[in-house]
């Protein structure tokens, strides 16, 4: 992240999170209740994506499984109440939740940190997420300065312990997996996207886990406030060309939904002989997606139409 924008976020102190928030105070055990969330919360087989990689998550929320020799990681734990489904997924397909060593966290909303603390408790595993990320899981509820914060109960979820803070660009590193933190954020300001590559037999391919670019706020946040709110859209921006500028040959969103993560791995169903995730241009198509829903989110505001 260029130094302007760091700076800016550090002086601060979903998708459809804003509209579906839940209105208690959560433990790790205790299921949100939102708008979407029993939607979310839909079964989904567990599923491979290319070589190491697994998607264990629920029908609207993704998490992603990296299984090395040493150990497992899992990126983000959707809602609380996904947690026994993801440890089951995990199982289901050969593994085991107490061998995952790391648990890596997108953004500190409920819909996806929301069973961090019970995966944590399952597992033993070290939780990363990034600076400000960290903060927010530490606490279970998130900042202020983030474009969905809401001063009741209604952004709350179980807090994390002993998180570990990784800084832009930093690894993580199991059974010769090296998973990088790319800081992407406006969504969240402590939005990461994750990167590895995966190599089978002869041929290595990059995969992006990568975060929201969604413009979704509550209140009154405005994007294009940057007197009143340090996550701009410049913020924003700049982490959209973060994420097209990504080696990408393989991209998993965190609401499958939004880069076709369920479609794709129908279409191997039905066509074994290929690899439907296999697309260089998807993390260039996913930028695009949301640079484009940025300026009309801008231009809502300017209308005074966004709420």
């Amino acid at each position: 992240m260029f130094p302007a924008l760091l700076a800016l976020l550090l002086f601060a102190s979903t998708d459809d999170a804003a509209a579906n928030v839940p209105a208690h105070l959560p433990t790790d055990e205790t299921p949100i209740a939102c708008g979407n969330c029993n939607d979310w919360n839909q079964p989904q087989a567990p599923f491979r994506i290319v070589g190491n990689t697994y998607y264990v998550g629920v029908h609207g929320l993704s998490s992603v499984l990296i299984v090395t020799k040493d150990g497992l990681i899992l990126l983000d734990g959707d809602l609380p109440q996904s947690a026994p489904l993801i440890a089951e997924h995990i199982k289901s397909l050969g593994f085991d939740v107490h061998d995952v060593r790391w648990i890596l966290n997108s953004h500190a909303h409920f819909d996806h940190a929301g069973g961090l603390a019970a995966l944590q408790r399952m597992s033993g595993a070290n939780v990363g997420a990034s600076a400000l990320g960290a903060d927010a899981l530490r606490l279970g509820i998130v900042p202020p300065d983030d474009p969905q914060f809401d001063s009741g109960n209604a952004t709350r979820f179980p807090n994390v312990q002993h998180v570990q803070a990784l800084l832009d660009g930093e690894t993580i590193e199991v059974g010769g997996t090296t998973v990088t933190a790319h800081y992407t954020p406006g969504h969240t300001p402590g939005g990461t996207t994750w990167t590895w590559r995966n190599c089978e037999k002869l041929r290595c391919v990059d995969v992006v886990y990568a975060d929201s670019l969604s413009p979704v706020t509550s209140g009154d946040f405005r994007y294009g406030d940057s007197a009143r709110h340090p996550t701009t859209a410049e913020v924003l921006h700049h982490s959209a060309d973060v994420i097209y500028e990504l080696p990408c040959d393989v991209l998993i969103s965190v609401h499958p939904d939004a880069s076709g993560v369920l479609d794709k791995a129908a279409a191997n169903v039905r066509d074994p002989t290929k690899n439907a995730f296999l697309d260089r241009s998807s993390c260039r198509n996913y930028a695009d997606t949301y640079r484009k829903a940025l300026d009309a989110r801008l231009k809502d505001e300017a209308a005074g139409s966004t709420h």
